[in-house]
């Protein structure tokens, strides 16, 4: 059995072949079709426009030798980096802000201590990219700057485009547009989307929102994480990039279609817990297992288990939870 996944991921050591030899064989079915059908939308020309029958084709995955592309379209990436030519470049050769190349030194040896492709051993060393990467997106959006968290996303970025300029671009598009305001220092955006969660589990799994209410866990002590890394590390890497396809296309609701169809799926689990600690590693539970292993079947479940999710609500619940925020201080 491989060691490594085709990511340069270690597998843990009590991953489980049988049960993902099982499953991917019958997902390498589901992916040759794919391939088929995306190839002849694509005809060899790399431009798509936003159509209902692209966003069906998206959410049943994109196949790996279009994913970077893909992204690059329908994010808007592809449109920034030829409308800035050369301004990668620039900002890597311009001056820099000594306290930012600190912050992000800091976190090298940290981004995926468990990737192959990230030892300082491995050639290339992807340390370099992302360092750059990095480099260029704080001195590009300089509210943002560097915040933990992004070294993940962009070294994720950088392992599926293999190009650093692209990266950069898809790494502007999810901090700049697709999630609001989850980076900056104060983290608004971020803490306002967990309340938004904790809304819609109201609404949407109301006895896990009671159980999380009587025993006083706050939405942050247990999805933080799934959003400030966009799922990166709690998910298994295929399901991970399957999202990312989703929300790349669809923008920042997927994030909640996945945590409240986790939420959802497990809430007898999850009601099982009777104090503080129980809850906390239910939700660590929650995120492992088949159930997130079999990424094409979960991906066909974020979009049925949770029920209509307009972003017109999202955006209604955003602003009372913003309001709340704001007059908490």
């Amino acid at each position: 059995f491989c060691r490594v996944d085709p990511y340069g991921f270690e597998r843990p050591e009590d991953f489980d072949y049988a049960s993902y030899e099982a499953f991917f064989s019958r997902y390498l079915v589901v992916l040759t079709r794919r391939a088929m059908k995306w190839s002849k939308l694509l005809k060899g020309n790399n431009n798509i426009q936003k159509s209902l029958k692209v966003k069906r084709y998206i959410r049943k995955g994109i196949p790996s030798e279009h994913r970077a592309l893909i992204w690059m379209i329908v994010s808007g990436a592809q449109t920034n980096m030829e409308q800035n030519p050369g301004y990668y470049h620039r900002l890597l050769e311009g001056e820099k802000n000594d306290k930012l190349l600190e912050a992000i030194k800091t976190d090298m040896n940290r981004t995926f201590p468990d990737n192959v492709k990230f030892r300082k051993t491995a050639d290339p060393c992807l340390q370099h990219a992302l360092y750059n990467v990095l480099v260029a997106y704080g001195h590009h959006n300089k509210a943002v700057g560097y915040c933990q968290g992004m070294n993940f996303i962009a070294g994720y970025l950088i392992l599926i485009t293999k190009n650093e300029e692209e990266s950069f671009w898809l790494l502007d598009a999810l901090i700049g547009r697709i999630l609001p305001d989850y980076y900056s220092p104060a983290m608004l955006g971020l803490k306002t989307d967990q309340e938004v969660l904790g809304e819609l589990v109201k609404m949407k799994v109301p006895a896990v929102a009671q159980l999380m209410e009587r025993h006083g866990v706050m939405w942050t002590l247990v999805v933080s994480r799934w959003f400030i890394c966009l799922f990166i590390d709690i998910l298994p890497v295929e399901t991970v990039l399957r999202i990312w396809d989703c929300l790349f296309y669809e923008g920042s609701k997927i994030i909640f279609r996945v945590a409240l169809t986790l939420i959802k799926q497990h809430q007898a689990f999850i009601l099982e817990a009777t104090n503080f600690p129980d809850i906390c590693d239910k939700f660590k539970q929650i995120t492992k297992g088949t159930f997130v292993t079999e990424c094409h079947s979960f991906m066909q479940k974020i979009f049925t288990d949770p029920g209509s999710l307009s972003m017109a609500t999202i955006d209604k619940l955003r602003e009372t939870c913003r309001e709340k925020l704001l007059s908490q201080g």
